[in-house]
């Protein structure tokens, strides 16, 4: 990549990154700079944690035997082994289970992990590189690879490297389809708000009501004139 190319990706905006984002499953034979590969830890490190109790580990792996052995034993993703860097994300329920219980150690430790993982996507994304969210694996072989105490259980692994592909952007719903007003399949009462999607539709029906009264108007205003005429004579 070019200065320039890295200079435009560090400045662009976050929307850009989170619609640019692809899952990139082809890369290229290059190594990713070692400060990349912090600054995408960082991003992880930041994401928001029930209590702010930060129960993950990342281990970051590079050997080309153990990506192998990661590849193999993610359900024989083999295109992992090519990505020159795999981030492992561990979580230690134990330590949200100490105050939150069996919803600590199911639903926040899980929630927790998984904001970490899309910062650490979308940062990959603004420094130009390719990334994946892999959650298919078998966790007893992962554990073993990477020397994992019991309390601990693995969370997803990410790729990162250079993409050597450009997937399409796959469809997408559109936003009226998945949002409601207040309740489960409540809607909007009448167009009352200029949200996206409505809001040229309402300009276009307003613009016509207002052509339809100009031009039927005049035409109700002569024909009441006639009929005083015809009244008066």
């Amino acid at each position: 990549m070019t200065h320039n190319a890295e200079h435009e990706h560090r400045h662009m905006s976050i929307f850009d990154c989170i619609r640019t984002r692809r899952s990139i499953r082809k890369y290229k034979d290059k190594q990713v700079p070692w400060d990349n590969v912090v600054e995408i830890l960082q991003a992880g490190k930041y994401a928001p944690f029930a209590g702010n109790i930060f129960n993950v580990k990342f281990i970051v792996v590079k050997n080309e035997a153990k990506r192998k052995a990661i590849a193999e034993a993610s359900v024989q993703q083999y295109w992992m082994q090519d990505a020159p860097i795999h981030i492992l994300v561990i979580g230690e329920p134990e330590k949200a289970e100490r105050y939150y219980g069996t919803r600590g150690t199911r639903l926040y430790t899980i929630q927790g992990a998984a904001a970490a993982i899309e910062n650490m996507l979308l940062t990959a994304t603004s420094l130009g590189l390719g990334s994946c969210w892999v959650g298919a694996f078998d966790e007893e072989e992962i554990r073993r690879l990477c020397n994992l105490p019991e309390h601990v259980n693995v969370q997803g692994i990410v790729t990162i490297g250079y993409a050597d592909e450009t997937p399409q952007a796959p469809p997408k719903h559109r936003i009226e389809h998945v949002m409601f007003f207040e309740k489960w399949y409540g809607r909007i009462e009448g167009p009352k708000t200029g949200l996206g999607y409505w809001s040229p539709y309402i300009q276009h029906a307003v613009t016509e009501t207002h052509k339809h009264i100009k031009k039927h108007g005049k035409k109700l205003v002569e024909k009441v004139k006639e009929k005083f005429k015809k009244k008066k004579s």
